[in-house]
């Protein structure tokens, strides 16, 4: 069974919806014959490089002034904390993500694309890494086992940017307007962080209907 996951690395429902999806896979007796894989979808493609902390950038985005916008994102720390996300919005470094994009198609073609969704993840939310800047791209995507010299250089190219392209082409066309949004074996569609028991029914569902 193929389950794809079209997120952004700067979305926190996407990463909250990751934590429930690997909590209804640890459920899911069938575990070891699914496939993920992580789909590109930009929050804000039109967003410089650095755009300062996420509470500055929800503040301009929102009209918000700085307070309220940290009284907004504190109610998402906790609901991180819940599941183990140590969430720092004060910290976190928001910044355009295509580059971080190009870089978890590479991980697809080495087999290792969800250590470093995790990684690119943890990096942005957690431990204040600017992901809109590809030298912290490539350490972040190191410490998940790529080469960082590959890295380094393939982002200093245009590879993999057609399939980043290709892949938001796909959204658009399927009708996907928010993330995450989880594609089971191009069956069910399922958009928004739903808990772990949600996601497992219609794995469940999907897996009976493949063996009937």
């Amino acid at each position: 069974m193929t389950i794809e996951i079209w997120s952004d690395v700067v979305c926190s429902w996407c990463y909250i919806g990751k934590r429930h999806l690997e909590r209804a896979l640890e459920a899911f007796p069938q575990r070891a014959q699914v496939a993920l894989r992580w789909r590109s979808f930009e929050l804000d493609p039109g967003i410089a490089a650095d755009a300062g902390t996420a509470d500055e950038e929800l503040a301009r985005r929102r009209g918000l002034t700085l307070a309220e916008a940290r009284e907004m994102h504190e109610q998402t720390e906790r609901q991180g904390a819940e599941l183990g996300i140590p969430f720092d919005f004060a910290r976190a470094r928001r910044g355009n993500t295509f580059d971080a994009h190009r870089v978890l198609h590479l991980a697809a073609d080495r087999g290792c694309q969800e250590q470093v969704c995790e990684r690119l993840m943890a990096t942005y939310f957690c431990e204040g890494g600017a992901i809109g800047n590809r030298a912290t791209l490539a350490a972040a995507a190191a410490q998940a086992s790529l080469d960082r010299d590959e890295i380094a250089a393939m982002l200093e190219r245009d590879d993999y940017a057609a399939e980043v392209r290709r892949d938001e082409q796909e959204a658009a066309v399927i009708g996907i307007s928010g993330v995450p949004f989880f594609v089971i074996d191009r069956r069910y569609g399922l958009s928004g962080a739903h808990p772990a028991d949600a996601l497992l029914q219609v794995f469940e569902q999907a897996w009976a209907e493949r063996a009937a």
